[in-house]
């Protein structure tokens, strides 16, 4: 049964609301003054109050402020009843948080009528209320899965590395969403290494778990007839395993290549991700600046696709920075986008210092981001040779 609140300090007034109303099927219960009200409210949370404006003690105004002040009220539809009429006065009863009036001497057919209106207000401002809260429970129980399936794809992420020929540091910040961002490396002998990165389209799990799937498989080298030492191989034939269909819509960029240390000779092929920036030479010195990328669309898009594989001779001292473009991607405080050209001046200037990990490259970087959490996951690696 509705329940319904009566504040009014007139007794004839509550006797006649209180038989109207019982005798239409509501459960009414009836206080004499704005602090009975407010105090009988919080207990019994009725759908419907029906409150006189002018009372001793508290007015109506007041009564009706505090009401709509508390929470567990906030969908309660609040009525005044008056007998003042002017505009000014409808105005201040609004501003008060009054939803209807009703005007001294009311009809019964239009008091049954605001009340049945009222009644329907509440009724779907409480479903709405109760939709949110489902909402904000769904939300969080999400960001608390996206929160444990990015600190899994932490952790099966490598560890920074140390060489005698190289040295290997690396970042993996998930963004809100997690996106499909993934990385690895592995010695295919002792003076091959290989080391890729990749970055699944979308976010969320749908992103995350494709990205997974490529660094175990890449991982434990079961990809059929590759070649791990071509890079080419390797791209034409995840492409072959990854390709688009009408139950996965999910394709990669990635970035691969194969460091021989003896020779260093670098080869690599990309599948339409961005370059990776090879900066050669000693921190005093102007940077040499080459981008390494070989043409070909991302992984999964078109089935046969051949892709392509450079090499190159790198010179010592030099650093390599292989990274998804959400490092890239970002909106700066000005509302553009700091973009990979401004990007790789930073990364030039950041060489050009003597203690050139990623932490202060990472930092120098907060200073170009305008929003304090990433809209995609953010990646790179720092392969500095020795």
């Amino acid at each position: 049964m509705v329940q319904l609140l009566i504040i009014d300090d007139d007794l004839a007034i509550q006797q006649l609301l209180q038989r109207i109303l019982t005798k239409s099927g509501y459960s009414v219960s009836v206080v004499s003054d704005g602090e009975a009200g407010i105090i009988q409210a919080q207990k019994q949370h009725p759908a419907l109050i029906i409150c006189d404006w002018l009372m001793p003690k508290i007015s109506g105004l007041e009564v009706c402020r505090t009401i709509k002040s508390l929470p567990e009220l906030s969908t309660t539809f609040f009525i005044l009843l008056t007998s003042l009429t002017s505009i000014e006065d409808r105005v201040q009863g609004l501003d008060a948080g009054a939803d209807d009036f009703l005007f001294k001497p009311f009809q019964v057919t239009e008091l049954l009528a605001r009340v049945r209106a009222g009644i329907r207000l509440h009724n779907v401002s409480q479903d709405l209320k109760e939709q949110k809260q489902l909402l904000e429970e769904q939300k969080h129980l999400l960001e608390a899965e996206l929160k444990e399936a990015a600190d899994y794809v932490g952790s099966i992420l490598p560890e920074p590395f140390v060489h005698p020929s190289l040295s290997i540091d690396l970042r993996f910040i998930p963004s809100q969403q997690l996106g499909g961002d993934g990385f690895d490396y592995f010695w295919l002998d002792k003076n091959n290494l290989a080391i890729y990165l990749l970055d699944v389209a979308g976010h969320g799990l749908r992103a995350a778990l494709p990205s997974i799937s490529v660094i175990n498989l890449l991982r434990s080298q079961k990809l059929n007839q590759v070649n791990y030492y071509q890079p080419s191989s390797v791209l034409r034939e995840l492409n072959h395993v990854f390709q688009i269909t009408n139950k996965n819509d999910k394709y990669f960029t990635i970035w691969y290549g194969v460091y021989n240390c003896s020779k260093r000779k670098l080869t690599y092929a990309s599948a339409g991700h961005p370059p990776a920036i090879l900066l050669e030479g000693l921190p005093q010195e102007k940077k040499l600046e080459k981008q390494l990328k070989t043409q070909g669309l991302p992984i999964g898009m078109f089935p046969n696709i051949e892709y392509a594989e450079e090499s190159y001779i790198i010179s010592s001292p030099a650093s390599l920075y292989i990274f998804s473009d959400g490092i890239y991607e970002v909106e700066r405080e000005n509302g553009i986008f700091l973009g990979i050209e401004n990007f790789i001046p930073l990364l030039k200037a950041h060489q050009s210092q003597k203690n050139h990990n990623l932490d202060n490259l990472l930092k120098s970087l907060e200073t170009h981001y305008h929003k304090t959490i990433l809209e995609d996951d953010l990646s790179i690696i720092q392969v500095d040779f020795h």
